[in-house]
């Protein structure tokens, strides 16, 4: 690897001393580099008006892991790899700290990296059977109230058989790699990153037997939007990475599948997930 596109949070960069400093040690090194800034509006965070690059060897991401997440979105489309460079707290996906750049693009440019293909979910709302939202998700599909506090009912099918009922405040559908986000913060189970399933878990289930299902990656899963438990129109919000969302109501379906691309991370074998998962649970 020679060319190299940096994108940089720059609400955690705000001088870009390290980006400035990524770039030097770059050009040190022989290779070429080109910056994209991230910035923040009201649907949060966002690429700029450039063009994402389909010249890159390979992106890398300073930020933390939401950072990598958004632009792994892109990066996917294009078939280029990402690697994270943290400027946040411990994660799991961008794991090269400051003191290790220079380190890190000596083993990019010397080929000593290896890459993980990510799964990643395709999900479409369904209203009145026409679709009127489809987007990708590497992390998660999650479906959670909106306006006015309210238990929500689902319907949930999986390869069109009715699966199960579920009240909840919400409901997300994770990949391995979204295992350790919004899924583990509702009590839903970790998985290896590089595993192929898909991880259904209630958000504060209003029943007490309600568990995290696990799936097979090849599975569809249908969600339907149920009335309130006394008769009322539900108005919900499905949500996509945290990113893109889509307003859905009742007997809306989404409709959500494993998606044909996948996400290039570049590992550099400094930490292991296991490693991070066992620091994270000792904080």
């Amino acid at each position: 690897m020679k060319n190299f596109h940096i994108i940089t949070n720059e609400i955690k960069d705000k001088d870009l001393l390290i980006t400035g400093k990524l770039q030097e040690i770059i050009e040190k090194k022989g290779g070429k580099s080109r910056v994209t800034l991230l910035g923040v509006n009201s649907d949060g965070v966002s690429l700029t008006r450039e063009p994402f690059p389909t010249e890159a060897d390979c992106v890398l991401v300073l930020g933390g892991d939401g950072t990598l997440l958004r632009v792994a979105l892109e990066a996917s489309k294009k078939n280029i790899p990402v690697l994270g460079i943290n400027l946040g707290t411990l994660g799991f996906l961008a794991e090269v700290e400051i003191n290790r750049m220079e380190n890190a693009i000596e083993k990019l440019m010397a080929g000593e990296y290896v890459t993980e293909e990510r799964m990643m979910l395709e999900g479409s709302v369904l209203h009145e059977g026409i679709t009127k939202g489809v987007s990708s998700a590497l992390n998660d599909i999650t479906i959670t109230r909106c306006g006015s506090l309210q238990i929500i009912r689902f319907s949930v099918y999986v390869n069109h058989k009715f699966l199960c009922k579920m009240s909840a405040d919400g409901i997300i559908l994770a990949t391995p790699t979204g295992s350790t986000g919004y899924n583990m913060s509702a009590g839903g189970p970790i998985a290896e990153p590089g595993a192929q399933l898909l991880i259904l878990t209630p958000i504060c289930a209003h029943t007490l037997n309600s568990r995290s299902i696990i799936l097979k990656s090849e599975d569809v899963v249908e969600i339907m939007i149920e009335r309130g438990r006394d008769g009322s129109e539900l108005t919900v919000e499905a949500s996509f990475d945290a990113n893109e969302k889509v307003s859905m109501m009742t007997k809306d379906i989404l409709r959500i599948c494993k998606s044909n691309r996948t996400a290039t991370i570049v590992k550099l074998d400094e930490r292991s997930f296991l490693e991070a998962l066992h620091r994270k649970m000792s904080e």
